[in-house]
């Protein structure tokens, strides 16, 4: 039996989480939700996704906060990140690129489809 791909969804507008979790599920994606940073590093490391999605203006703790705690653990130093934003990218990119990201999607260019074909690429990758 092949396993399940595993995606982490850290994100704190619940109706776009949702919208993601039914698309990748639909897709055959185990998809877990945390709707901040702080929960969103607990979720990775008791669920142990294959790929994190990221948005990064969160309350309690931004997204580039999480990555960092994220990476600065075995558990998280190799999973592939997919930042998922509304900010610019001119503006936390080089912080980002340095805690090691593997794309940055602007919610508003994209299709929820195109997401789960990016995430898709992202993981094949890997």
């Amino acid at each position: 039996m092949v396993e399940q791909i595993k995606i982490a969804i850290i994100e704190d507008d619940p109706t776009i989480s949702q919208m993601y979790r039914i698309k990748f599920e639909a897709e055959g994606l185990n998809t877990e939700l945390a709707s901040n940073g702080k929960a969103g590093i607990e979720l990775v490391k008791d669920f142990s996704p294959d790929i994190i999605l990221l948005d990064i203006q969160m309350p309690e703790m931004n997204g580039d906060e999480a990555l960092a705690e994220i990476r600065a653990h075995d558990w998280g130093k190799d999973i592939p990140v997919i930042v998922l934003t509304n900010t610019g990218k001119e503006e936390k990119s080089k912080e980002l690129e340095s805690l090691g990201i593997s794309g940055y999607i602007l919610k508003a260019e994209l299709t929820p489809r195109q997401v789960v074909a990016k995430v898709k690429e992202v993981i094949e990758q890997h």
